[in-house]
């Protein structure tokens, strides 16, 4: 007898896939689960060598203590990272995670593990992680990382701007499943409308100068004078009648 497992607890138990015969896994996903900030300086991107290396596929790197380091980076563009969590026993040190079941594609609160799978792509001049639709192929491919050159080897991929690493959490829980995370759709934010240029003043035409108060004519100031002087003369006139 085959005892049913709840969907609810499978979801929580494995982090990463949906319990097949849900009518809408990626809706119930995008609603089950959410996502929570982690320290993206404890993370790396690792384009890794598939076989005999022709292909690569994505590794992500976690730095969980200080007790040795995990990994080692050297060069740029790109720069060549050394798995050192490779060489000992990692445990509760570090963790990697390296497919589907430990990462997966989340925009804004939608989910889509199952709509799109990362892909790490070589060109002649460079390595980038690809953001592929699974089941609709009109869909468009994001570019999320690149190393920015072509090279061999594991490979540090730098994340696009406006992409990051979050954690899948259920409920108040942590999972061990990462989102290579956006806020919304690339292309989709609102564009910042230029500031306008500032124009040059125009040269302003000198003010005409203020005309000077006319002064009144000599002949308003003269009567009061010519009235004294006539005073003058009628007192030296009775000075000349006293004997």
């Amino acid at each position: 007898m085959v005892r049913p497992f709840p969907v609810t607890l499978a979801l929580a138990a494995t982090g990463a896939t949906l319990v097949s015969g849900l009518t809408r896994p990626v809706a119930a996903q995008g609603s089950l689960f959410t996502a929570s900030p982690v320290e993206q300086a404890n993370f790396i991107l690792v384009a890794a060598p598939i076989g005999n290396g022709e292909s690569s596929q994505l590794n992500i790197y976690e730095q969980r203590t200080n007790k040795r380091p995990c990994f080692a980076v050297t060069g740029a563009a790109p720069a060549i990272v050394d798995p050192l969590l490779a060489t000992f026993d990692f445990t509760g040190i570090c963790n990697r995670y390296i497919d589907g079941n430990g990462y997966s594609l989340r925009i804004g609160g939608d989910d889509f593990g199952t709509r799109y799978r990362l892909s790490v792509v070589k060109t002649n001049r460079d390595v980038e992680l690809l953001a592929i639709p699974t089941r609709d192929p009109s869909r468009p491919t994001l570019v999320v990382a690149r190393a920015g050159g072509s090279g061999a080897g594991f490979l540090q991929l730098m994340l696009e701007p406006g992409w990051n690493l979050m954690r899948r959490q259920y409920g108040t829980r942590s999972l061990g499943h990462l989102y290579v995370f956006r806020d919304t759709w690339p292309g989709s934010e609102p564009a910042v409308a230029p500031e306008p240029a500032l124009e040059p003043a125009a040269e302003q035409a000198p003010e005409p100068a203020e005309a000077e108060p006319v002064q009144p004519a000599a002949e308003a100031v003269a009567e009061p004078v010519q009235a004294e002087v006539e005073v003058e003369v009628e007192v030296e006139a009775v000075v000349e009648v006293e004997p």
